[in-house]
């Protein structure tokens, strides 16, 4: 759409603007809704390369107020851009095709803790870290952790079935929501799921959680809450070779072991953690892995040994293992830190999100290597090693001519690479702007035909989220060289 109002009768575009910014201010309050330059600038971007600037940013306090904000647009016909704390890494709280962005970050309160049930009531700008820090007195924990937890959103992590370093044992968001409350795009609010878990029917909140803001805005999620471990062991394996780290992930898993999580960094993204805020990493070290065992005490400990012996085997050159609960933070204050400490390297990076079978880790982690050398760009590569989730990072400085067309294309590869493994582009992140050109290499025209008609009836008009996850004829490619063809401008 080229204008907000979605109407090419530019004689009529102002009043019509004018008139959706009187609306909106009347269901929020002047104070939450934002037009100047200077106060939307900062919703422009989430995590990703893309950014387009907003026209109007709207600040919802209620389910009341998001349902009467989603009416306003939708008489208005333009798209809804859901937003949560911005931290997405794919584009997807980018406004592609303008519209009214919806941030709900005012709707940050915890409704309700039943601990008896073991479930969370929360709105969705409710951070996920503080979930867990209101019931860990009782004992309990809320299990997705992405590395952003301390900011990111419980919505915007509903939006991308978010996962993190515990993933491997505890699985993804969708396996910790029972319900989720939505307004639909005519604004009806309905309840999908609920507090029981398994109910009969279509799972519903199943198909809702992971479809990034495309069906319907979250308005209160209950989640479920699990029992802290009696036992926790932390290990930190160091690697002289890259291939030896990434076959002793294969050698833990194969042995039965199921860490609750298994995290690896490169040489490079040492570097970054110890130049920026050090944790006492080993500089030298090609790969660190980071070994988290949960559990009873009995089986924590003979655990812990298991892996001890596994490393050694492979020849890491020594295995810490956390002596009490301050080492143990301090050495997942560095793996949390990472993405965050490639600053002290580069101006720039961008970051895939790819997937492979554990088997695969050496062979991939060898092509991510020689397309670093053949592209001369520096990629760091920190990842959920467990379950074979990939995060190379390519380090870039966006001011130098033509380097981002070589960043874009190497991350193409690396996907590609991924796909051809037997694995996925995306196993967090989502889709978004920035993958959904190559969705294609995952599913056929008729599986994403079968996807669009699941869109289409939960938002008939496809005014939520436009132009994510689904391909359009623009490429990540084409939209830097071709911005004229950008619906508002989109540019990278």
């Amino acid at each position: 759409m080229s204008e907000l109002t979605g109407t090419r009768n530019r004689g009529n575009a102002k009043m019509n603007r004018d008139n959706l910014f009187r609306e909106l201010r009347q269901i929020v309050g002047d104070q939450y809704v934002l037009v100047e330059k200077e106060d939307v600038i900062v919703y422009e971007q989430d995590g990703s390369i893309m950014q387009v600037l907003p026209e109007v940013v709207v600040l919802p306090g209620s389910t009341e107020q998001v349902a009467g904000v989603v009416r306003a647009a939708r008489r208005a016909n333009v798209p809804i851009v859901p937003r949560g704390s911005g931290t997405g890494l794919a584009g997807g709280a980018v406004p592609a095709e303008g519209g009214v962005v919806i941030s709900l970050a005012r709707m940050n309160r915890i409704l309700e803790l039943d601990l008896r049930d073991r479930i969370a009531v929360v709105e969705p700008g409710v951070i996920n870290q503080d979930v867990t820090k209101a019931v860990a007195a009782g004992g309990f924990f809320f299990a997705p952790d992405p590395s952003s937890q301390a900011a990111c959103s419980i919505g915007g992590n509903i939006a991308n079935n978010s996962g993190g370093p515990h993933t491997l044992a505890y699985g993804v968001t969708t396996n910790h929501v029972l319900g989720v409350e939505v307004v639909l795009d005519d604004g009806r609010v309905v309840w999908l799921g609920g507090r029981a878990p398994d109910p009969p029917g279509y799972d519903l909140c199943g198909a809702f959680v992971g479809s990034e803001g495309t069906v319907g805005i979250v308005t209160k999620a209950v989640l479920r809450l699990m029992r802290s471990r009696e036992s926790v062991r932390t290990l930190l394996a160091i690697f002289d070779r890259m291939d030896a780290a990434t076959q002793t992930v294969v050698d833990i898993t194969g042995a039965g072991i199921v860490p609750a999580a298994l995290e690896m960094m490169d040489r490079l993204t040492i570097e970054a953690v110890e130049t920026g805020a050090p944790v006492g990493y080993p500089r030298d070290a090609d790969a660190v892995l980071l070994v988290e065992l949960e559990g009873v005490r009995e089986s924590t400990e003979r655990g812990a040994r298991v892996v001890q012996e596994i490393c050694t085997r492979r020849g890491a050159r020594g295995v810490r293992v956390a002596q009490d609960d301050a080492e143990r933070l301090r050495l997942w204050k560095g793996r949390k830190g990472a993405f965050g400490a490639l600053g002290a390297l580069a101006p720039n990076y961008y970051v895939q999100d790819g997937v492979v079978p554990r088997s695969r880790l050496p062979e991939i982690m060898r092509q991510i290597a020689d397309i670093s050398a053949r592209y001369h760009l520096r990629i760091a590569n920190v990842f959920h090693a467990g379950d074979g989730n990939l995060h190379p990072n390519i380090l870039f400085d966006i001011r130098i001519p033509g380097e981002l067309d070589k960043v874009i294309a190497a991350g193409e590869e690396i996907l590609r690479a991924c796909v051809a493994a037997g694995g996925s582009i995306t196993g967090e992140h989502g889709i978004g702007l920035e993958k959904k050109a190559y969705i294609g290499l995952l599913f056929s025209d008729v599986d994403l035909d079968a996807m669009a008609k699941v869109r289409k009836v939960f938002d008939p008009d496809g005014r939520f989220n436009p132009a994510k996850m689904f391909p359009t004829p623009i490429t990540c490619a084409e939209m830097r060289r071709a911005p004229a063809k950008i619906p508002a401008g989109l540019w990278i």
